[in-house]
């Protein structure tokens, strides 16, 4: 089907938000961590909250009477306003309003007096990293726990109240309401049923009777946004705050050798300029511009270490020696490799994807402000307890001597949950005695970001006497990126597999597959890229599989069918976008259609590409078609918006991405050398969800990694030649 946008029981508008979703402490200010705990003792409302054992006598402590109070999830107030804390970041995925519909599902609020808050890292929200498109996914069930706990012991209340049974009340849209048109609201319910005692294991709503998830509500942060009262990390402002602006080595693994801060010192606003441990020099003014032209007047000598004459053709040409070589083996079907040397033909071809920089739309900052025995930070990011554990462990303080408050991240593709910029903050604050905020420019962002991996990709394929396709072999070299920090992950089979996703779990029916991956380390500082290293490896396999099934004389969307006849959902979905993009349809000349199906973060996608090749080789996209099955939709519109999304960086990966290496230097500096698909080139996209009400997959990353290969796929199909090093513009 395709996606809906029903409204919710009680939605009229878009103006669904009075307040800001998450309004941070600007200063000395009461904390969100302090304002629940007063709030629970004042009793000025309902929290609700999980049982946690080992939590318990730790939350009687600091909640006095809120017995359930370690971890709030939802706070109903006495006006009846539903606020839902929220433990993840949203970065414009959407996903607040996503975590606020499953609560307000189960507690059968009014939609329209639903709030959302950003929590502070504490115990008991645990882990509050958002990655791997985990959000939805792995607070579905606890969220919808902590709305029907609350739904509960608000009935109880007024049954109590009413002196009748709870079995004769029910809870409907913020209120509830009992025998003979009896009715009172959540909010004079809320103290009553704070007394109550916490069901530990409601019962949850029947899919039949959900009237919220299924839905597209306007979105909680959207009014802010509109109006300009949100709060992104380049918006906060802190009385007596300095800017500061860091020069950093140009040549990755660098380090410092010495600096003439004296023509900075002239430019005015410049107050301070200072060595920053294991970061560069630091220029302390009173304005972002004023630490900027200061940067541009220092003088810095760098010992630019052993990468200071590495050149991507370097790196390349390693990778290349490295794939003649066996490799240790992520997956092992039949007999393997063995059987493509067997065969009585074979296809062997070499694809190459560069390292991509993440561009997020809101440049790195962060503030921080570092006093003698605490420290508040204020920044946007992707992993709030990591950025609480990096700052404690930096300064030597215990975690819960650290406030984060978790900003609006103006985007984040993985690059915000690294914490180097935060690092940077809190030393420069440290230094300076007093608030600082670190600000990136887009040049900094581009050539000192963490990047995705490039990778080179050896593949074979065996066909038997009649042409059929009986094996494939893959084996793959770049580097990794668990083992950067967790080397342990290789001592199962030598395999980190952040490496392998995609192509180790390739869906296909092949009776002789082997899959290997070769870890190599050039230097290059590598991180979590949108989809990680399923963006490259979809690429690669989807690619090489339209090639096979050239050589094969088959039509690449039946070979497609033909080797996932035992995997229904990938089927439904390659078949749904298919049918959907009239594969099969004559094309005017020039034109042509590729496709490709994918397998990831628990969602499987199926994207065809039309595109357009002019008689100089220049590629216009002019359509795309995504089918989605990513199990039980939340919230419709945001899967669509998410595909969108998706696409459209896979896109700029394809036709324009790459970043290079010249003399240990990113080459690479801004938009007008690292570009994104811009409107004017942006295709048609039509998304189309398929139904499954299984438990919810992830969304914000499996949009992506289907595109580049529905592109090349159909330049193939449009021209005879396959791509098989990317960006399309340099290929």
């Amino acid at each position: 089907m395709s996606a809906t946008r029903r409204r919710p029981r009680g939605s009229r508008s878009r103006e669904l938000h009075p307040t800001p979703p998450a309004e941070a402490a600007r200063g000395p200010a009461l904390s969100r961590r302090e304002f629940l705990r007063t709030g629970a003792l004042a009793g000025t409302g309902l929290v609700i909250a999980f049982h946690v054992p080992a939590l318990a006598e730790a939350a009687q402590a600091s909640a006095g009477k809120a017995a359930f109070a370690p971890n709030a999830w939802l706070r109903v107030a006495p006006d009846g306003a539903v606020t839902v804390i929220i433990a993840r970041s949203e970065m414009g995925q959407g996903s607040s309003t996503g975590l606020a519909m499953l609560v307000a599902e189960e507690l059968h609020a009014d939609w329209r007096r639903v709030r959302i808050e950003t929590a502070v890292p504490a115990p008991q929200y645990g882990n509050m990293s958002t990655g791997g498109s985990r959000s939805i996914v792995s607070m579905f069930e606890p969220l919808r726990k902590a709305g029907a706990q609350a739904r509960l012991m608000l009935v109880a209340a007024a049954a109590s109240q009413w002196k009748v049974a709870k079995d004769a009340c029910r809870a409907e849209n913020g209120e509830v309401l009992g025998p003979g048109g009896k009715r009172l609201s959540f909010g004079a319910l809320a103290n009553a049923a704070g007394k109550l005692p916490v069901p530990e294991n409601p019962p949850l709503e029947d899919r039949k009777d959900w009237h919220l998830i299924g839905t597209s509500p306007a979105r909680l942060d959207g009014p802010v946004k509109v109006d300009g009262r949100a709060v992104f990390g380049l918006d906060v402002k802190v009385p007596g705050m300095l800017y500061a602006a860091i020069a950093r080595s140009p040549v990755f693994g660098g380090k410092l050798g010495s600096f003439d801060g004296a023509k900075a010192q002239l430019v005015p606003g410049v107050r301070r300029v200072a060595a920053l441990p294991g970061q560069g020099v630091a220029v302390f003014a009173d304005s972002t511009w004023a630490a900027l032209k200061g940067r541009e007047a220092l003088t810095v000598q760098w010992d630019l270490g052993a990468l200071g004459a590495l050149q991507s053709a370097d790196i390349s040409k390693k990778f290349a020696e490295l794939a003649r070589q066996t490799g240790p083996v992520a997956r092992k079907e039949g007999a393997g490799a063995a059987a493509v040397d067997a065969a009585a033909r074979k296809l062997e071809v070499v694809y190459e994807a560069p390292y991509l920089a993440h561009a997020t739309m809101e440049p790195m900052n962060c503030t921080a402000w570092v006093k003698k025995d605490s420290a508040v930070v204020w920044v946007g990011s992707q992993n709030a307890s990591g950025v609480q554990e990096t700052t404690a462990k930096l300064l030597g303080l215990p975690p819960a001597a650290v406030t984060v408050h978790l900003e609006l991240l103006g985007g984040g593709f993985g690059r915000r949950s690294r914490e180097d910029f935060v690092t940077e903050a809190v030393e420069a604050s440290r230094l300076a005695g007093a608030p600082v905020k670190v600000v990136w420019t887009r040049e900094d962002d581009i050539q000192h970001d963490v990047y995705r991996p490039a990778t080179y990709h050896l593949l074979r394929a065996g066909f038997d006497a009649g042409g059929a396709p009986v094996a494939w072999h893959h084996r793959m070299v770049g580097p990794g990126i668990i083992a950067q920090f967790e080397p342990r992950v290789l001592e199962r089979n030598g395999v980190d597999p952040s490496s392998t996703d995609v192509a180790e779990n390739l869906p296909y029916a092949f009776p002789n597959l082997q899959v290997e991956s070769i870890l190599h380390d050039p230097g290059i500082p590598v991180w979590w890229w949108r989809s990680v290293s399923a963006s490259q490896n979809a690429y690669v396999v989807e690619s090489f599989l339209d090639e096979v099934a050239a050589a094969a004389k088959r039509d690449p969307f039946e070979l497609r069918r033909e080797l996932l006849r035992a995997k229904p959902r990938n089927l439904a979905v390659l078949e749904a976008a298919a049918r959907r993009a009239g594969w099969g349809a004559p094309l005017p000349a020039g034109r042509g259609r590729g496709i490709a199906a994918v397998e990831c973060f628990g969602s499987f996608v199926a994207q065809v590409a039309e595109v357009e090749v002019a008689a100089g080789g220049a590629v216009r996209v002019k359509r795309v078609v995504c089918a989605v099955d990513c199990g039980t939709a939340v919230d419709p519109d945001q899967i669509v918006a998410q595909m969108e999304s998706g696409i459209v960086v896979g896109l700029s990966a394809a036709l324009h991405g790459q970043i290079t290496i010249d003399q240990g230097r990113v080459a690479q500096a801004n938009f007008g050398d690292y570009p994104l698909v811009t409107m004017a080139e942006c295709p048609v996209i039509e998304v189309e969800l398929v139904p499954n009400g299984g438990e919810p997959g992830g969304i914000g990353e499996p949009g992506l990694p289907a595109a580049a290969p529905a592109v090349v796929n159909a330049v193939f199909a449009a021209t005879g030649k396959p791509v098989r090093k990317l960006p399309l513009a340099g290929a």
